[in-house]
């Protein structure tokens, strides 16, 4: 944890204001409803807490961030800025305040690799300013990188000493109170009928409003969470084989990550969305081929776990249901060449419309090969390369590598493709650390981005503020390459 307010000059401070919560807990119990009572006892403990760690602002930031679609759509009470926006600046707020009062610098910039391609890509995203359209929707998408780099820098800054496991725990957590929102709607707490499924249950989708990028948010925070479980499993096993004796305390990190993970794949399955299961799949196989430090164990493990895959699909012991759904994923999208002469039924809408904006997005990019028609303009300009029956833009192109191609053109998606391509080189030179914890975490991040270039193929998700939550595992994996750097210089 990070050095604390709590210090003799301020400890007087601090219980003069417990005090003031005990009395006025105790005297509006008697004149107010319980709820608004609580409201305010919980949000004055964490206003305390801030006023000690930043890393409770952090944490709050990314558990609410993905409220933007759920307060556009549902609140009569419409906020200036999106609630990603008003965080982000709370949480620079409380870091600047936290900086000054402990007469700190407010931020060192500390120096990583991992800006670089970031950086280059943010380069060619600014030169499509040229050919944007919309200047606000190109600088709206454009700022989201910035505040991705700004993560980064905040995480490096924040995650020093054993912090970064409390941040890897701020990130679940924001996972967990999604999915139990997602399992909520998906028991029939709330729903739409166009979402129903299996005639009972709906179709969860959090407060993401959609199914898909709930499933997707989901599946970039779950191999997170189940390498931090390996992580601190094999501790206390390492701790037992060197003490003697178990450390208890070390076992609630444990449950923690392990109920996380199951809650997290409850939500991913009840959002019956196929390109969050498959890529959940995919993430798991990269994770089973990148934890062990041998190749020929990474491929026995992966050639077990795809017999074992096997053998559950072609036993019948998967459900129809879930089979089918898998199934028709890969017959419907290949069953297309040219969705403008393909009969449109209910039954196959979802697929040709997502289809048709594919191709819509290739026509922009026939018309701007190289820059694109400009960041977040795919919206903007739809109308001038949609096909014939598809009138009403999606926001995207429902995937991500046509949707960079279209805006940014073949110097952008070249940029993204490099971008991530170095991410990936650094995450796995980063799993080598002799650190169990931090070397199931980089295998965890692993995870995440092939997860993430997976899904990417189906849909979008930089949305609904997930790009705040892709800076901090960013950030996570620049603290973690650092200590991978000096690790092998004082070797």
């Amino acid at each position: 944890m990070s050095r604390s307010l709590y210090n003799p000059d301020t400890r007087i401070f601090f219980g003069f204001f417990w005090v003031l919560i005990a009395i006025f807990a105790g005297v509006a119990s008697v004149a107010l409803p319980p709820v608004l009572v609580l409201a305010v006892v919980l949000g004055s403990i964490l206003i305390c807490l801030m006023g000690i760690t930043p890393l409770a602002a952090l944490t709050m930031l990314l558990v609410l961030a993905p409220l933007r679609t759920l307060i556009t759509t549902e609140s009569p009470l419409q906020l200036p800025l999106d609630i990603g926006q008003i965080l982000f600046l709370f949480f620079v707020f409380v870091w600047a305040l936290h900086r000054i009062l402990h007469q700190k610098t407010v931020l060192i910039f500390q120096t990583s690799p991992i800006y670089i391609p970031i950086l280059l890509f943010l380069m060619v995203g600014g030169l499509t300013v040229f050919s944007a359209t919309s200047l606000t929707a190109w600088l709206t998408e454009w700022l989201k990188w910035w505040i991705i780099v700004a993560m980064v820098t905040f995480i490096l800054n924040l995650g020093r000493g054993a912090n970064w496991e409390w941040i890897a725990f701020a990130v679940v957590l924001s996972g967990v109170a999604n999915a139990c929102v997602g399992l909520y709607i998906y028991f029939g707490g709330s729903g739409a009928d166009h979402l129903l499924i299996n005639d009972n249950r709906f179709r969860a989708f959090g407060t993401f409003g959609q199914p898909n990028p709930f499933g997707g948010f989901l599946g970039l925070i779950i191999p997170i969470s189940l390498m931090m479980f390996y992580g601190y499993t094999m501790r206390i096993i390492h701790h037992r084989r060197i003490v003697g004796k178990w450390h208890f305390r070390a076992v609630l990190p444990i449950i923690f990550y392990a109920t996380a993970t199951l809650l997290m794949l409850g939500g991913v399955f009840a959002s019956w969305s196929r390109g969050a299961w498959l890529g959940l799949i995919v993430a798991l196989g990269a994770i089973t081929f990148a934890l062990p430090r041998k190749t020929w164990r990474s491929v026995a493990l992966l050639a077990s776990g795809a017999v074992m895959l096997g053998v559950l699909w072609f036993s019948g012991l998967l459900p129809d249901s879930v089979t089918n759904r898998i199934t028709s994923s890969t017959a419907e999208f290949f069953a297309f060449d040219d969705v403008r002469g393909v009969d449109i039924t209910p039954d196959n809408y979802a697929v040709v419309e997502r289809l048709a904006h594919w191709q819509a997005a290739l026509n922009m990019a026939q018309a701007h090969p190289w820059l694109g028609v400009g960041l977040g303009n795919y919206e903007i300009v739809y109308d001038q390369f949609r096909l014939l029956n598809w009138h009403f833009p999606l926001g995207h192109a429902h995937n991500y590598y046509l949707n960079i191609l279209a805006e940014a053109g073949i110097i952008g998606l070249f940029g993204y493709g490099l971008l991530w391509g170095s991410i990936v080189g650094f995450t796995w030179k980063a799993r080598r650390l002799p650190d169990i914890l931090q070397r199931a975490m980089a295998v965890g991040l692993l995870g995440t981005w092939v997860y993430l270039a997976f899904h990417s193929l189906l849909d979008n998700l930089y949305v609904n503020n997930v790009f705040i939550h892709l800076g901090t595992l960013l950030g996570l994996l620049a603290l973690i390459y650092k200590n991978h750097y000096h690790t092998i210089t004082y070797r």
